[in-house]
């Protein structure tokens, strides 16, 4: 897939909801609650514009249950796709719109995601920072294939500074 970067769009917001909305009336008591995560959660990135978020749910294997129903939506299910009890909805195909991350209630992934997110909607200047980053990324590198990669170290990075900033607080 092409990197496609964008800048903050306050409709990304709306898209999550939209959605969360949409896979609620779907997925039913299977889902705890929806969590918006990722570059297009925080206000002022930069970010492809593709909606990452979160579904907490009781027990993960009810999950594949939907499996054919979700292909029939239109949706790409993904599986564990490289992280162990996620499950992985992708929307939208080449001009994919959302990622959809199912995690049981105790996957330590969770806290990791949120952690993240809050640490860069509260430190507006880390955030500018890796959107900056981004950008450089995007101009080196054509595919998503070879972006994401290349940002996995900047990322894991400041990850470690958002554990430090939650166990400080």
């Amino acid at each position: 897939m092409k990197v496609r970067l964008s800048d903050y769009s306050g409709d990304w917001v709306r898209l999550y909801e939209d959605e969360a909305a949409f896979l609620s009336a779907i997925f039913g008591d299977e889902i705890l609650r929806f969590e918006h995560f990722g570059s297009t959660s925080v206000p002022g990135m930069k970010a492809k514009p593709v909606i990452d978020m979160m579904g907490i749910v009781r027990d993960i294997g009810r999950i594949d249950l939907h499996n054919d129903r979700m292909r029939l939506l239109g949706y790409d299910v993904a599986g564990e796709w490289g992280i162990p009890g996620r499950r992985l909805l992708r929307k939208g195909g080449e001009a994919r719109t959302h990622h959809i991350h199912f995690y049981q209630t105790d996957n330590p992934q969770i806290e990791r995601h949120l952690i993240f997110r809050d640490y860069l909607r509260c430190h507006p200047a880390e955030a500018a920072r890796y959107s900056r980053f981004k950008e450089k990324l995007a101009e080196s590198y054509e595919r998503t294939s070879d972006y994401s990669p290349a940002k996995k170290a900047f990322v894991s990075e400041m990850e470690q500074l958002a554990l430090a900033w939650y166990a400080e607080r």
